[in-house]
Formats: C-alpha cells, structure tokens, sequence
C-alpha cells in the first residue's frame, strides 16, 4: 500500500505554482472500498486517507496546504494584517484577577511576547511575595504545542499535581509539584484526564484517572501515594460502560473525594469517598437510572441535588447525608418551571446561587439560606441590561463569605469580573477586559431577534455591528452557530471580532435547536431523529437575514466548528445558494462511517446525541444528512475548511475526505481550500498569539470574497 502513489496533482507541479488564478487543486486518488450495513451498500473512495501514518497521505495534506498558501497569496499581506491588528488588541503584560483559596491568593499573569499564562501565587495578602507556581512559557520551550491542563494545590499547600499534553492529543501527563522546594517529583503517569485529580486530606495521597489511548475515553481511576511507584497504584474504580464520560474532584466543602459518570441525557451517577479516608471504599449517592441526570453540592450535613427527576428543566432537591441513595428522603427546594431552565448552583454558608436560563438568556439568582426579612433581600435577580449578554457564576472557593464573583460580557461589552455583596446587593467591579487599539462600545450596538423557523419554532439571534452599518441588503454578514450536546451559544464579547465590524461586517449568532438556550426541550429536539431541525433552523434564519435586507447571498458567510462543522456540511447540501462563502472548523461531515466505528476515539459516547447506526432507524437518518454522504453534483459556495492532524474529537480524515470528495463532483469554480495544521488538534495552534494566526486566516478568506483588501 505504502508503495502504491495515492496522490494525483494535475496540471502542476508544487514547484511551478506561479499565479494563484491559474493553480490547479491537488487531487486525491480515487480509491473504492465498499461499506456495506442493513443491505446497504455505500462507496467510501477516500476511506484510505485515514492512514495517519502512511507518507503518501501526509504528503496529500501538505499538497493541500500548499495550494491553499498559493490562492490566498494575494491576500497575505491581509492577513498579516489582520493578525497584527488582532494581537494589538491584546494588553500583553496582564492579570487575572485573584481568589483566595486557604491561605493563597491564586492569579495568572503574562509577560509582553509570553504566549502562555504564569500561574503565580501570594500568601496571606496580595502585598505578600509572589510565587510561581507553573511558568507555562517555560514549560513549553521545544514544544510545537503545549497544553497545562490544570492543576490542584494539596490541604497544605505544598504539593500541586499538574497535567501537560504536547501533542494535542488530548492524553495528559500528570506530574507533581513541590510548591515549597521548586522539586518536580519523580512520578510520571501518562494518559490521564485533564483537571481530573484529586488530594486526599493526608496531603500526600492522590486520585486521578487512567484514559484508554485508544478511545480517549477516561474508564479508570487510580490511587497514587506520594514517593510510590506509580506502577504499584491502586485500581479504585472502573467505569465498565463505555457510553459514559467520566470526572473527578474534590467537593467545595473539601469533605469528599467525588467520582462523576454521566451520558448526557441517559444518566448520571456519583461515587464519594470521604477525602479523610483515602483508603476507604466509595460509595454510591445515587444509582444510575435511564433518563435521570443530577449534579450535586455538599453543604453542612446535606447535598443540594439539581435534577431532572420528574424535571424536564431541572429542580433543586436536598438530601441529608448517609439517605442520598433514598429518593422518599429527598425534599424539594426550587420547583420545576416550564420556562426557565435550572442551569448551574453554587453554596455558600447563608446563600445559594443559582444560574437559569429564560427565553434564551442568562439569569444569576440569589437565595438567602435563612430565607427570613425582606423578602426583596432573600430571593432575588442581578439586574442585566444589555438586548444579548452572558453571565455566569464565576470561580468561589471561599464557602464562608457573603461575597459571590460573577462574570459577565456582552457583543458589545468585553469580559468583566465582579465581585457581588450578597447582602447589601452591591456589585464591584474587579476587572473589565481591556482592549487596546482605541475600542469604543458606543461606536457599536447589538440586536436581539426571533426568527420564526418552518415549524413555527422561534430561533434567537443575537446580533453586532458597527453604528452606521446599512441595513439594505449591501453589507456582508457573518452567521455563525454550533447547535449539538445541548451546549449553549452565549452571546459574548470578542475582540478578534471587531476586525470583521469595522470593515463592515455584521455579526449574527444563531441559537439554533441542539444548544439547550431555550432549554432542555430545545435541546432534545435537535438531536437524535430530531437533528434535521438544527440545520433547517439555521437555514431559516439565513433566509430571515436576507429578507430583512441585514446581507444578500453574495455577501452572507457561515461558520461553524466541530459539529458546527457537520452543520456546515448539512447547510450547504440543502441551501448551498444561500452563501457566498462557508468556514467549517474541524468539521464532523462524515458521520455514518464514524459512528459505525466504536474504535474511533468518542464514538460510544455519542450514540445518545446522534443515534447508534447499527439499528437501522438511525443508520438510515443518518446517511440522509451526514455530510460527506450527500456531496452531490451541484456548485457549492466558496469554502475554507480547517482541520488538525492530531485531532482527537474530530479526526483530520473526515475533512480531508470531504474536500477530496468536494473537488470531484461540485460544478462551480468557487475556492474549495482546506487547511491542515500538522502541529496541533481539536482546538488549534496553543498559544495567545498563534491562535490568532488561524482566526486571520479566515477573516482574510472571507474579507477577500467581498473584495475588501485593507
């Protein structure tokens, strides 16, 4: 196979590209291989690209990203542009603002050029001598990529595991800290879940979790003693259903080591350790059932408990502790409500702080554990202005304080941190996202709209551009949107965004069906055999746009990433006229072979959201959508696809596959480019700065379409 030359590049050579006009694309070998399931028989002409290891298949990836600095060489001096003008936006020599955790104040900071964040410490008081804790500068020297994927201080706070990935592969390596010493232990455990570790109360007792190389998918959790072999680690649990993602942590009250098992909208269940026990056996809160999810707080002699027993959106129970596992002990706090969406809780020693969403948006609310006075004071909102804006309860370790930090930002308002008095409902402002280059929110003004879908469903979309934009149809538009695992498109601030809004530009986010905005039913009807919604929504709202005169078809653009990717792929099969040009991020296109394939990293995890192909029902909805299995002879819009070459959500095969598949049956002469980072994975290139490298690409993709050059 290895000798067998899988690359045709017609027409030219990659050493006689002279003219990006006259270029012609590299063009993959067709090579059929029959993929046959319930008497079906589909023909996969790209399946052998997705030889990771084969050179003639590196080779095609780099041919691709050789055409694709060949067309766009007209615009480079664009996008370098528009990659410094994005990076001066950014304070380089800037702080995080800090929480006080035991005896610490914990912040990061960078350093003017640092691409990576310095997590630093102060004792006792802000004034106090710092403390680098992780230099993430440092510890990315000699890599291509770099990753610190968290870490947890021990009760003493002498010790801190880590975790690192250089490959962005997503498997960590967890390592240990003496914070006192600058010592770096000896231990080294590979493939281990990022941010999933945990110290006991003995300060030298560890628990962490073990990922399978292959699925990527966390399945045990070890216990680790300081100074021990890490091959003498003691097996604690195992995860035997490889459905179910797996994390692990320290409860807030610091009481419990807690082991979390969830499959979205199947089931979640809770295993706790008391943290003063380590060698203890943990112990189930509640048994998983079908359809039942639950979180669960630790406060005092109790659990606050969210879920969606007999709850579609959520309520808030609590329990005593040693009766978790007895539903009849479970006492109900905040009712189930119809409109509004129980989201996210924190505890606090005399309030609870609850995050709702209602008709799209976000809501903090605040409850005084007393529940007594003014009524005004017990129970209560924070007040938010903005048409669309995202607010969330921020990071509050301190459990005895009255003091809760929240962030919150808007289209036009960047990312702020306040600090709210929760009884004299006072809010102070700790930091507001400083943007450099002259930014002024009034120059901008943000809408908030509901577009009424084919099925009468009304979709949100939030909106952002410059005052003085017209409204006629002439401006072009970005339409952007995910739409999957419930996962909610907030409407925040960006200021790489506002190199698109000054060149004219309007910015839509669309919250289509499969995020959870408008809440859990939104979510269920746009998974599973309910997906097609989520791409007809977005149709839909690109029809409203342009009838409403906000773009025209020659000027409207789309993005997505992941599977917003696949939301791509689906939205250019069903309405390809509608867009001048399309940028699919990391796209999942090619659904029906990556779910039929349990050896692919992720596959088990998902056939709750999409369904498992191997009944029929699905298999058959499936291939009616997926992407890569819908390319037909037609013209298709202009289209900058991305991916990573070791990606380890979406693998880099499917966007090549897609784009392979592209060039021989579309009929237009529009660009087809795609892009392969060979350094990186899911999320891009690592780094403050190199990210903006990728986003410049496909601004400059687009601003080109539109004939802006500036």
């Amino acid at each position: 196979m290895k000798g067998t030359c899988l690359l045709i590049i017609t027409t030219l050579t990659l050493h006689s590209m002279t003219q990006a006009q006259n270029v012609q694309p590299p063009r993959a070998a067709i090579k059929p291989k029959e993929l046959t399931i319930h008497g079906d028989t589909r023909v996969d002409n790209y399946y052998y690209l997705n030889e990771r290891e084969n050179p003639d298949v590196i080779n095609y990836l780099k041919a691709e990203n050789a055409y694709l600095d060949q067309v766009l060489a007209p615009v480079k001096g664009l996008q370098d542009r528009l990659f410094d003008e994005m990076k001066g936006r950014i304070k380089q020599q800037d702080e995080s603002v800090p929480y006080k955790e035991g005896d610490y104040y914990y912040y990061t900071r960078y350093v003017t050029g640092g691409e990576y964040p310095i997590y630093c410490r102060k004792k006792g008081a802000l004034t106090g001598t710092e403390e680098v804790m992780f230099d993430g500068n440092a510890l990315a020297r000699g890599h291509n990529y770099y990753q610190l994927g968290g870490y947890e201080v021990s009760d003493n706070d002498e010790l801190a595991v880590f975790c690192e990935d250089t490959v962005s592969r997503r498997l960590y390596t967890l390592r240990i800290k003496n914070l006192k010493t600058g010592q770096i232990y000896p231990e080294i455990i590979p493939n281990t879940e990022a941010g999933s570790f945990a110290w006991a109360a003995d300060n030298k007792t560890l628990f962490y979790i073990k990922k399978d190389p292959q699925t990527l998918l966390g399945y045990q959790v070890f216990r680790h003693v300081l100074g021990t072999s890490p091959e003498q680690d003691v097996l604690v649990y195992e995860e035997p259903d490889n459905q179910f993602y797996m994390g692990l942590g320290r409860s807030k009250s610091k009481k419990y080591i807690t082991i979390g098992v969830d499959h979205n909208g199947v089931a979640t269940e809770y295993r706790l350790l008391d943290a003063s026990k380590p060698t203890g056996e943990f112990t189930v809160f509640l048994p998983r059932e079908k359809g039942h999810e639950y979180d669960i707080v630790h406060y005092k002699d109790k659990f606050y408990v969210r879920t969606n027993w007999k709850a579609e959106n959520f309520r808030l129970m609590e329990v005593p502790e040693g009766k978790t596992a007895d539903r009849n002990a479970w006492k109900e706090v905040i009712s189930h409500r119809a409109d509004v969406y129980l989201s996210d809780l924190d505890v606090f020693a005399n309030h609870l702080v609850l995050g709702e969403r209602k008709a799209g948006l976000t809501n903090i609310r605040i409850i005084s554990q007393k529940r007594t006075g003014d009524p005004a004071r017990a129970d209560f909102y924070l007040p938010f202005q903005d048409p669309a804006y995202v607010a969330g309860i921020g990071y509050n370790p301190d459990f005895n304080t009255n003091v809760v930090r929240y962030t919150y930002a808007s289209l036009t308002t960047p990312s702020s941190t306040y600090d709210y008095n929760m009884d004299t409902q006072t809010a102070t402002l700790m930091k507001r996202q400083e943007v450099l280059g002259g930014f002024d929110p009034a120059n901008y003004t943000s809408e908030r709209i509901f577009v009424t879908a084919r099925d009468g469903a009304k979709v949100p979309v939030s909106i952002v551009y410059r005052k003085g934009t017209k409204k006629d149809g002439s401006a072009p538009l970005l339409q952007y949107s995910y739409g999957s695992y419930g996962i909610n498109m907030e409407p925040g601030f960006s200021s790489t965004r506002l190199s698109l809004l000054d060149r004219g530009f309007i910015y839509a986010m669309a919250h289509i069906r499969g995020g959870q905005e408008m809440g859990r039913r939104w979510y269920e009807d746009g998974k599973m055999l309910k997906k097609k919604n989520t791409f007809n929504d977005f149709v839909d709202v690109s029809q409203h746009l342009i009838s409403q005169k906000y773009t025209s078809p020659d000027k409207l653009f789309a993005m997505g990433g992941s599977a917003g990717g696949l939301l791509m792929g689906a939205v250019i099969n069903q309405a390809p006229q509608l867009y001048r040009g399309v940028v699919a991020a990391v796209p999942f296109v090619d659904v029906v072979t990556t779910m039929l394939d349990e050896t692919i990293p992720l596959t088990t995890g998902e056939f709750e959201e999409w369904g498992n192909p191997k009944q029929k029902v699905y298999y058959d909805y499936m291939k009616s959508y997926s992407p890569y299995d819908n390319v037909t002879k037609k013209a298709y819009p202009n289209l900058l696809v991305t991916t990573g070459l070791h990606d380890s959500q979406v693998q880099y095969w499917e966007p090549a596959k897609w784009v392979a598949k592209l060039r021989t049956l579309k009929t237009d002469t529009n660009q087809l480019l795609l892009h392969t980072n060979m350094e990186a994975g899911h999320g891009g290139a690592s780094g403050r700065f190199q990210a903006l490298k990728e986003i410049a690409l496909e601004y400059a993709f687009m601003l080109n379409l539109v004939g802006v050059q500036q």
